[in-house]
């Protein structure tokens, strides 16, 4: 293994011979390559680091990075090929080798600065193809030999699919897989076909083998010497679970048993590379035929066009016109039918028994047999690779028309005032039916005296069982019993099981059950309400429906997920909410946890949409506890607090009697063990709302966590959740799993994008919007100390003296807004140390998850660096970074790379001065001003390097400030002066130091709510 670190390569100039090529210029080194190793879970203690040769793509004379975030792409006009570098590498053994690629897999970062390289992804991609065939035991024993020396070993067998997937990553193998050659002065030769499969037959090899030698160490305990053989067979069998396979035997006896092995082997080898495979298809009787005629045909299916079968009968038929399509070069149809039919015989032993006949073309069977195929042969027979045809109406878990049991729900009268909760109880009974039409009890009767599993019922095969006819018999004699609303909507929605086995078909209901369950269904449209009285502002259509949807499900007592796109306006449809709550007299306040990064912000947004709401900032070290927090709650609407204190002032925040309780950026709560997912589900509340634009950021997995807060117990219990659809879904990607999932999610979450048609009608065409952070103890600390210097300073100086004291102060404190680093200058640690970057940070990761690019400005190439690198280092992604010192020729080809389709770089930082003009980024649909120019005009400029001709898509514009900062009072000046700017404000900063001292002093002054206290 080697690393690579981000350091510039210089460009050699013709280097005369040495005895060893010259250091890649990306070496990592070996405290590189340990802290690579550490972050893949491999220790590097007692791990030996030497200088090796590799063999690695090169443009000119500059190595091509193995990630860009290294070094970027090499000039399009460069040549490459392989030449030699010397590296700084470790030897891994195979088991460690697995390790690092499994933990790999699928990512683009192991750690922060630690980032995954192209042809380590590669090999990991291969990883993933050797482990499925390991999980479906694609693979047989054999004997390798190589110089004279034996040795056992697991090699996959290639057919299928998997001889297509194969094929894919043979064609996107890198040059970098020929980096290790067996001589030291040449790469790996060989054709790409071969180096694949050997690679990925290795890590089969190790893959099974690693499981054989741990069952074997746990028979004979380890550190006990291995025994003596008899013979070179039994010596085979035990290598074949050792740590090398190595075989020690006389080379004659061994080159026997490996012809052998590979007569054994043929047969199996054959059948995976014919170009046909034999295939099953179950016949259902005809109309009017006994119960008894089911019949199980043999074909031959074309592996190339699944839609050609060949029966059985014309593979017997000696007429040219019937062997044509199975005519290929080397291919004997029957000896292959035969063969197969052998193999599949082991499976079904009346397969078998048909083989008795000189031409078998199948055999006949009662429904019992029918049955037993579909239920337990079909799925074997697929497994060893054979074709399987089954009936339409059957799927995996049965027949699609079997019995099933229907809830039917009859509506109580509401009581006056109270609403409607989940724990309501409501009365039911159970109906027996078949395809939607409920059954008799002399049809149950019958079925009861067939005992058959496949019966025809009203025309149509039904799967029955002994307990499920018990089952409907006792459920016929049943008046029903009592659910709850939460209940009866699970049952809806498909997440609860009737007892005693019977499939669950649904829930008929009446009166305001019904219209509850249609609307949840999207059956019925909800109400559209109109806007509360006393918001400040208009609500656009998509925005209107949305405060009505949250509306709805709040009547009915149900959590609600509002998982639009960035930018759609999350804010506003809540705060309505809660303005109409508190306009309808319900004046219990409302708790709202957000990250401590937007506190700021939420406060803004209900100042500027729903002034009549009073809001309290639970928020920072004078904030109120116990007792005195509860009385200060109840007196207002809206209190806001972060993630952070959720669990630290949990005690308090039960003390309060909450009317709602507000998640924004929920995915904060992803992990159900955390404690502030915990103390989320702890809080009581009238109704639960959660705000996110990643619903789903990992997996399937966060779901429940997200559920189990809105709507306790709609998602059944972790371990269920997970039995039921995490497992199938993210490791079997089961699309019906997926379905029953979202049926049961999707009536709670409303997610719209900015590329939905409906949507995109009512946006315009950009959007902008302010970004309130808060500054992290550092930044208010550095913040105080700048301040302090320039009151001093400020006193007694005149004229240029002052202005160029006051221009040198707002500089200063700009930095220390943007980052601690930038300020301070020392290339010193990047996060956890700005509010500003872990608002961009959060933001960036919503904008990415969705597959947007964004610009970044900024009026420092200084903090333009730090960006770069925290981008890099947060995401895995390469960021590009344009700044008045990059040549005219780098330049365009950054702009080119951006502009590009497929997997260019999504970021793209850029100073205001560089990358204010002349440039042309329509793929970017977010534009961050991580800090202000302080001109509305240079701003625009920039902006427009995104909306401007030729831009497709909504344009974004997020104007980042530090809230109680001089960065939010200059603004409000603007603002207030934003009719006349160009004449008050000029083209830059200095019109700041025409304003008067104490204005100046007012200016720069820090307000409490500027800073977080975590």
């Amino acid at each position: 293994m080697r690393a690579e670190a981000s350091s510039p390569p210089k460009r050699p100039g013709r280097k005369p011979r040495r005895p060893r090529p010259e250091r890649l210029p990306y070496d990592a080194g070996e405290k590189g390559l340990a802290t690579a190793l550490a972050a893949a879970g491999l220790p590097a203690r007692g791990r030996a680091c030497e200088a090796r040769i590799a063999w690695l793509p090169t443009a000119g004379a500059v190595p091509v990075a193995s990630s860009p975030i290294i070094a970027g792409p090499p000039d399009a006009e460069a040549s490459c090929s392989l030449a030699p570098w010397t590296v700084t590498g470790c030897v891994l053994s195979p088991r460690e080798a697995i390790d690092l690629l499994c933990a790999c897999v699928g990512r683009d970062l192991l750690a922060p600065g630690i980032v995954v390289g192209k042809d380590l992804a590669y090999a990991a991609t291969a990883l993933r193809l050797a482990g499925s065939l390991v999980a479906r035991q694609e693979y047989l024993p054999g004997i390798a030999e190589k110089g004279g020396a034996f040795r056992a070993v697991w090699t996959p067998v290639w057919g299928g699919p998997d001889a297509d997937r194969l094929r894919k990553l043979v064609e996107a193998m890198p040059d970098s897989a020929r980096a290790i050659g067996g001589k030291a002065d040449a790469p790996a030769e060989g054709a790409p076909l071969a180096l694949v499969e050997g690679f990925v037959g290795a890590l089969v090899d190790q893959l099974v083998r690693g499981a054989g030698e741990a069952q074997a160490q746990t028979r004979r305990g380890r550190g006990k010497a291995a025994p003596a053989f008899d013979s070179p067979h039994d010596e085979w069998l035990h290598a074949l679970r050792s740590a090398d396979g190595a075989l020690t035997s006389p080379a004659p006896e061994l080159a026997r048993l490996a012809a052998q092995v590979r007569e054994w082997r043929r047969p199996v080898s054959v059948h995976a590379a014919a170009p046909y495979r034999l295939t099953f298809r179950l016949e259902e009787p005809q109309d009017g035929a006994r119960e008894a005629a089911w019949f199980v045909r043999y074909l031959l299916q074309a592996t190339h066009d699944q839609s050609l079968l060949v029966p059985a009968e014309d593979v017997w038929n000696d007429g040219r016109g019937r062997r044509l399509p199975l005519a290929r070069a080397g291919f004997d149809p029957r000896e292959h039918f035969l063969a197969s039919l052998g193999q599949a015989s082991g499976i079904d032993p009346l397969i078998e028994a048909s083989l008795r006949s000189p031409a078998p073309a199948g055999y006949a069977g009662d429904a019992t047999a029918a049955y037993e195929f579909l239920g337990r042969k079909a799925v074997a027979l697929e497994q060893a690779g054979f074709g399987v045809l089954l009936p339409a109406w059957w799927t995996r878990k049965g027949t699609k028309d079997r019995l099933t049991a229907r809830a039917t729900v009859k509506s109580p009268k509401l009581q006056g005032g109270t609403g409607l909760r989940l724990d309501d109880l409501l009365r039911f009974e159970w109906q027996v039916a078949v395809g939607g039409v409920p059954l008799t009890l002399a049809e149950l009767r019958e079925l009861a005296r067939l005992k058959q599993p496949l019966v025809r019922i009203r025309g149509l095969w039904v799967h029955v069982t002994a307990d499920e006819i018990e089952a409907a018999l006792r459920f016929w004699n049943q008046k029903g019993g009592a659910a709850s609303v939460r209940d009866v909507v699970r049952m809806s929605l498909g997440a609860a099981e009737p007892p005693g086995g019977l499939a669950f078909e649904g829930v008929t209901a009446t009166g305001w059950v019904a219209d509850l369950l249609a609307s949840l269904q999207g059956h019925a449209a909800f109400e559209e309400l109109p806007p509360p009285e006393g918001l400040r502002g208009t609500l656009r259509p998509y925005q209107l429906r949305g405060y009505s949807w949250l509306a709805f499900l709040r009547r009915c007592g149900l959590g609600a997920c509002l998982a639009d796109d960035m930018g759609l306006g999350k804010t506003v449809q809540m705060l309505a909410l809660i303005q109409r709550e508190w306009r309808e007299g319900a004046r219990r306040p409302v708790l709202l946890v957000c990250p401590t990064s937007v506190v700021g912000n939420w406060e803004k947004e209900a100042a500027r949409f729903t002034p009549e709401l009073p809001v309290l900032v639970h928020h920072g070290v004078s904030r109120a506890r116990d007792g005195a927090f509860a009385k200060e709650a109840r007196r207002h609407a809206i209190v806001l607090s972060s993630y952070a204190l959720l669990h630290r002032d949990l005690p308090a925040l039960t003390r309060v009697e909450w009317g709602g309780v507000v998640l924004d950026e929920a995915q904060n709560i992803k992990n159900p063990e955390t404690k502030q997912a915990r103390a989320a589900r702890a809080l009581g509340a009238g109704y639960r709302v959660a705000l996110t634009g990643t619903p789903v950021e990992n997996n399937v997995g966060d779901l429940w966590s997200l559920l189990e807060f809105l709507n306790p117990g709609l998602l059944g219990s972790q371990a269920h959740f997970k039995r039921t659809f995490y497992v199938p879904i993210q490791a079997g990607r089961d699309p019906e799993a997926a379905e029953r999932l979202k049926r049961l999610t999707g009536p709670f979450i409303l997610r719209r994008l900015k590329t939905d048609k409906a949507v995109i009608a009512d946006l315009p065409e950009k959007l902008e919007a302010k970004v309130f952070c808060t500054l992290t103890k550092e930044q208010a600390s550095l913040y105080a100390a700048v301040v302090a210097e320039a009151a001093e300073a400020l006193d007694g100086a005149e004229g240029i003296r002052r202005k160029g004291v006051v221009l040198a102060t707002l500089s200063k404190l700009k930095q220390v807004c943007n980052h601690p680093a930038q300020f301070l200058g020392d290339n010193s640690a990047i996060p956890g140390r700005s509010g500003k970057l872990a608002r961009l940070t959060e933001m960036l990761e919503e904008a990415l998850a969705a597959g947007d690019r964004a610009l970044v400005f900024s009026q420092f190439a200084e903090m333009g660096t730090i960006l770069k690198r925290h981008l890099e280092d947060a995401f895995g992604h390469e960021a590009l970074f344009l700044h008045g010192g990059v040549p005219k020729k780098a330049r365009d080809r950054m702009v080119e790379r951006f502009q590009a389709d497929g997997d260019g770089p999504p970021l793209f930082v850029l100073s205001l001065k560089a990358g204010g003009t002349g440039l042309n980024l329509t793929r970017a649909s977010h534009v961050f001003h991580f800090d202000r120019w302080w001109n509305p005009a240079v701003e625009n400029q920039a902006t427009d390097r995104a909306f401007r001709i030729g831009q497709k898509q909504r344009v974004q514009v997020h104007k980042f400030l530090c809230a109680g900062t001089l960065e939010e009072k200059i603004d409000e000046m603007i603002e207030r002066k934003k009719q006349v700017a160009e004449a008050v404000v000029g083209t830059g900063e200095g019109w700041l130091t025409e304003l008067s001292t104490a204005e100046l002093r007012e200016l720069i002054a820090l307000r409490p709510e500027a800073v977080s206290e975590e």
